[in-house]
């Protein structure tokens, strides 16, 4: 039996289809003829507000809508987020999404002296996938890719989600049919090894 993975698809747009939905067929596809159990979430689809305070953070309830998804991350062995970069960083409801799911008493506790060490989603790996307008080599070196390094270190890391990869993809605005298969037959070569 292979990989229990989640496929977490951060695009906003629920109207239309997106190369981002292309990677995460393509990924799924190799990830299922390998034998993985694949569950995914459409962030677009979700109905969740907003958290506007600490408190709320805190001590509120988690929203109906969002237990199915906290369900599938815990099931999961190795989560993949997909998204386009907007504005230098994820899009704004993506980051929403994992600040109602990573709570404390799920994502981690703060129980102890050390609350960084009750990571609450230790034992789980994940795959970044990152569509962009400029070339991926000038995000990652010009901009030293701040808001993926933020992801990783700020959110998946602190909850214990290691090892993580990227996958970064530029030039996607302009990008001709040879080049997007290119990169989906790629997806579809990590999603058959799990990675």
């Amino acid at each position: 039996m292979g990989k229990r993975i989640l496929l977490i698809q951060g695009h906003p747009d629920a109207t239309q289809k997106h190369f981002c939905h292309a990677l995460e067929e393509a990924y799924a596809a190799g990830a299922t003829a390998a034998g993985c159990e694949v569950q995914r979430i459409d962030v677009s689809a979700l109905a969740f507000p907003l958290l506007r305070s600490q408190h709320e953070w805190e001590h509120g309830a988690l929203p109906a809508s969002l237990a199915p998804a906290q369900a599938a991350i815990k099931w999961a062995e190795h989560m993949v987020l997909f998204f386009p970069l907007w504005l230098g960083d994820m899009p704004a409801l993506l980051k929403g999404f994992l600040e109602q799911v990573a709570r404390p008493g799920f994502a981690f506790s703060r129980e102890g002296k050390n609350p960084l060490a009750n990571k609450g989603l230790t034992g789980r790996s994940a795959r970044v996938v990152v569509t962009m307008g400029m070339p991926a080599l000038v995000y990652r070196w010009y901009f030293r890719a701040h808001s993926i390094k933020s992801l990783e270190r700020n959110i998946l890391g602190f909850v214990g989600i290691a090892p993580v990869d990227e996958t970064l993809i530029g030039m996607t605005g302009n990008m001709d049919a040879a080049a997007a298969r290119k990169w989906l037959l790629a997806l579809e070569k990590l999603g058959s090894r799990g990675a």
